[in-house]
């Protein structure tokens, strides 16, 4: 069974960074597009960034392009989040996400089957 488990949330001030880590396991395929997604108090969940195979396939929310850059280490079936120049707006439970079909398609569709269970971000002015 996948699991994914996020870590590395936690309260900075504004400007700040932050580096979250999904580690996947459950014999998840290499191939899984894998992604982060947030949502903050009162709003629904927002796509953030996704990841192909390869760390050069990426595709980021518009508001967070220029300082947010996700990878990913196959070897370890872990993807990161590195957040700079955080802001307040950013303040979120960030979600990892999986799914087995490929980059090109749930780039276009934003459709995850797998979910780990959340990690705070909170971003003081």
């Amino acid at each position: 069974q996948v699991r994914l488990v996020e870590s590395g949330g936690g309260l900075v001030q504004a400007g700040g960074s932050l580096r979250l880590s999904c580690a996947a396991s459950g014999g998840i395929p290499s191939t899984t597009t894998m992604g982060w997604f947030r949502q903050a108090p009162g709003k629904e969940r927002e796509f953030v960034a996704d990841v192909g195979i390869s760390s050069l396939n990426a595709d980021y929310l518009d508001s967070v392009k220029g300082r947010f850059t996700i990878s990913r280490d196959n070897d370890e079936n872990t993807i990161y989040l590195q957040m700079n120049n955080l802001k307040p707006e950013d303040t979120a439970v960030y979600y990892c996400a999986a799914d087995p079909a490929p980059f090109m398609v749930v780039m276009d569709t934003r459709k995850f089957r797998y979910w780990g269970q959340g990690t705070q971000v909170s971003v003081s002015s």
